[in-house]
């Protein structure tokens, strides 16, 4: 009952809290949660947080303060916060190649936004359990500020992460808003380092002037943990991931998940090219000998068995073999067939995709973080077609308001928390894929592939 992934069987069907979130339209960017009452028959204001309900009046947090108010329809202070949400989002681009998809990329947008205070500190989601700083989840959120030319925002997020940052170079699991850690007995979640080393290479691919969107001295501190932390064997140490599960659980307990070694794999990547373009030629090589060093130990260990979660004959699939696939990796026909495998693995009859074979969590409900990571993958492979496919299923399975839920039920139903800001992020980035391949980290030294041959 303390995870994301379990509920109580005797509740009934998972609801969610609110369907969506009001705003202003400038900065702070405040929100108040709306209630499902509220929702019934009300419907956003065109490229705005501003609710309009179903009696005519709108429903906004006033620029400036930090509670909701309903007022009518001609009150200043709505045109006023519409237009802020607009300026701002054109300010930069809106992805979407239909209405529909641009509208979901819009509202993600937006709700990205509300989820990010003025000190960076970027939330999974609005309340409870949520209502915190995973650095995987907020350095998404900075990729996909960055991707759409919002980089003030990528800039604020990524600077948190950089200020909370360890002395050793890793990151503890969440944080509060403030920037302290939260201590509740979870394991620290390795793939964190990755995805933020990442997101500081990608989001500087988008700055004007190429420059790095996050201090050298985070860069290195957290590559330098990567490449101090393989083992004899190549790979780092077992530890939790996105699944939030003790290696204890997992089917080879004395070895990384994928979920862990693919991200890791990722960051060393972008830090050798971040370095290399900032002329740290030393660190470079070093992390860049370290990246084929895991590179090679992930094919070895993981390809033969079709890239499963656990590197043994027979592992379960897991939705993290897409952190191998573009836009975090080259094209390599390996593991597109290990993403078909693991598509047919996870798929559910409500046409969503749990996160993992044999979840532990509700075996009926879709996860959408998952969805939109296959959706990212095949948007950045060229197969626009399926890419689409997920991406409608995305749209169709939004709240009442239009907001990306966590997950979806067996009755088609949105579930859990909403928005997610993981999910938002995902769809946003794909969508962009669809209309401009995503930079790639670059192989340094020798490849991979060679590496095999």
């Amino acid at each position: 009952m303390a995870t994301c992934s379990a509920r109580d069987p005797l509740s009934g069907p998972p609801g969610y809290e609110s369907p969506g979130l009001v705003g202003g339209g400038g900065w702070p960017y405040a929100q108040a949660a709306v209630s499902p009452a509220d929702a019934e028959g009300a419907a956003y204001i065109l490229d705005s947080s501003v609710l309009r309900l179903a009696d005519g009046r709108a429903m906004l947090i006033p620029h400036g303060e930090s509670e909701a108010v309903t007022v009518p329809i001609t009150d200043p202070r709505v045109g006023a916060a519409v237009k802020g949400d607009r300026d701002w989002l054109r300010s930069g681009t809106v992805p979407g190649g239909s209405l529909e998809h641009r509208g979901m990329a819009a509202r993600a947008l937006l709700d990205l936004r509300l989820l990010t205070t003025p000190t960076g500190a970027s939330t999974a989601s609005w309340y409870g359990m949520w209502n915190y700083v995973w650095p995987r989840d907020a350095a998404f959120h900075a990729a996909a500020f960055a991707v759409t030319g919002h980089l003030d925002e990528a800039r604020s997020v990524l600077s948190f992460l950089a200020r909370v940052q360890g002395g050793d170079g890793s990151w503890d699991t969440r944080y509060r808003p403030e920037g302290s850690a939260v201590d509740d007995g979870r394991a620290i979640q390795l793939d964190e380092i990755g995805w933020v080393l990442w997101s500081t290479w990608f989001t500087a691919r988008f700055a004007d002037d190429g420059e790095s969107t996050a201090p050298w001295s985070m860069v290195q501190a957290a590559a330098d943990w990567i490449a101090g932390n393989l083992g004899a064997d190549g790979l780092p140490p077992a530890g939790s991931d996105y699944f939030e599960r003790k290696p204890s659980a997992e089917q080879d307990p004395d070895s990384p998940t994928l979920g862990v070694s693919a991200p890791l794999l990722v960051g060393l990547r972008s830090a050798t090219a971040l370095a290399a373009e900032g002329g740290h030629t030393g660190e470079a090589a070093r992390w860049g000998e370290a990246a084929g060093v895991l590179d090679a130990a992930i094919r070895r260990e993981y390809g033969p068995h079709g890239y499963p979660r656990s590197p043994i004959d027979g592992g379960d699939m897991d939705a993290s073999v897409t952190f191998l696939a573009p836009p975090f990796a080259p094209s390599d026909l390996g593991v597109d067939f290990a993403l078909g495998r693991a598509v047919e693995r996870l798929g559910l009859e409500n046409g969503g995709l749990l996160p993992g074979e044999n979840w532990a969590g509700t075996a009926t409900t879709a996860w959408t973080p998952e969805v939109a990571m296959f959706a990212l993958a095949d948007a950045s492979s060229g197969r626009t077609v399926q890419a689409g496919s997920w991406l409608d299923w995305l749209a169709e399975h939004r709240t009442s308001l239009g907001v990306l839920p966590e997950k979806v039920d067996d009755q088609h139903r949105p579930a859990s928390v909403a928005p997610l800001g993981w999910t938002a992020s995902l769809v946003v980035l794909a969508l962009r894929a669809l209309a401009d391949p995503l930079p790639v980290p670059p192989v340094s030294g020798t490849t991979v592939h060679e590496e095999a041959g």
